[in-house]
């Protein structure tokens, strides 16, 4: 079989640490209190095959770690050739931006020792979950979409909160918090008035280690087999959109989807940007939809709202006020509407397209 690991991320995976054969690979990290980058560095590890039965060995003994093949948020050091991968001193602002440029991306989260791990050998992470999830590989294109979904929806969050990174530098946020996995992760260990954990314990550090490898399998499963097969979906509704109406300005989904990323994604590659006022929909029997497009996915803010008279109506005291028959409800805001039928939704997208704005 083929892998569709990208050529720029297969440089990283093929060159394994040189070790003893009679011995399994150890992967080193600190000992005392663990947290959730190190934990989930050491869980994205452990799913390769080289590493899949590494043993994991928790110390701050220089001797010990400097017999380990790879060693995460530990010793001081990030050397890629030597796999050590610590983000402390005060040396290292490395970011996922700043290693892989090729990439094209946007972030520039100081990474963590998760981030670090997922940097070079993330792409072969989500390949292998997906080939035991799916019982096959994503396609490259997939892949792609995947490792970059990932880190903004995950990776980042625990990247700037190991670092300490604040949330907003002027009007829009850094990072997005979406999991809150990190002190979720915390909780596994002691607590103050509990005894501390032999030198050496595994028992805590194994719990939140499946614990938050749950929560990445379940992340990176979803994107690839529920988000990411949307984007055909939304990609047939802008094709079609002059179809549907001249103007070009309203489309329709032919089931619903997760929709908003790859609307304004393909609008990017397809030179549309803002193009799309409206989206309409079936929702259940004799209940169509029609939504506003917000000017970014996580705003309140459209790009057209519906009529304004309408906001706030119901049923027949709308079908009056706006002439459309079938119309049910308009929200207060006029971000969304509903009617009985197809026909009635795009009839409230078209009316309001040719309204005044506010």
């Amino acid at each position: 079989m083929t892998s569709n690991v990208p050529e720029a991320a297969k440089r990283f995976k093929d060159d394994v640490p040189s070790a003893n054969s009679d011995r399994p690979l150890k992967i080193g990290t600190h000992d005392g209190i663990f947290h959730c980058d190190e934990v989930l560095a050491c869980f994205m590890l452990q799913q390769l095959p080289r590493y899949a039965s590494a043993e994991i060995i928790r110390t701050r003994d220089m001797t010990k770690l400097d017999e380990c093949d790879v060693v995460v948020d530990v010793g001081g050091i990030f050397d890629r050739e030597r796999h050590r991968y610590d983000h402390h001193q005060g040396t290292f602002n490395e970011t996922l931006r700043t290693l892989r440029p090729e990439l094209g991306i946007k972030w520039d989260i100081r990474l963590s020792s998760a981030g670090l791990v997922y940097t070079y050998f993330g792409e072969e992470v989500i390949s292998e979950v997906l080939k035991r999830k799916q019982g096959k590989e994503p396609t490259a294109e997939c892949l792609s979409a995947v490792y970059k979904k990932v880190y903004d929806g995950l990776i980042s969050e625990i990247d700037a909160i190991d670092n300490g990174v604040p949330m907003f530098e002027g009007g829009e946020p850094r990072y997005n918090i979406s999991t809150h996995l990190s002190p979720r992760v915390g909780a596994f260990n002691a607590r103050w008035d509990e005894p501390s954990p032999a030198p050496g314990c595994l028992e805590r550090f194994d719990k939140a280690k499946a614990y938050v490898g749950a929560e990445f399998v379940d992340k990176v499963t979803f994107y690839a087999s529920c988000w990411w097969p949307a984007r055909d979906i939304v990609a047939k509704a802008l094709t079609n959109r002059v179809t549907l109406h001249e103007s070009g300005e309203i489309m329709e989904l032919e089931r619903f989807c997760p929709w908003k990323e790859h609307l304004y994604q393909l609008e990017q590659e397809e030179d549309l940007v803002g193009k799309i006022k409206y989206v309409i929909y079936f929702n259940k029997e004799s209940d169509w939809r029609v939504i506003c497009v917000p000017v970014q996915s996580s705003s309140f803010v459209c790009r057209k709202f519906l009529a304004k008279p309408w906001r706030g109506i119901r049923n027949a005291e709308l079908e009056q006020v706006s002439g459309v028959t079938g119309a049910t409800f308009c929200h207060q805001t006029g971000f969304i509407g509903g009617n009985r039928t197809r026909e009635g939704a795009l009839q409230m997208a078209k009316v309001s397209l040719a309204a005044p704005e506010d």
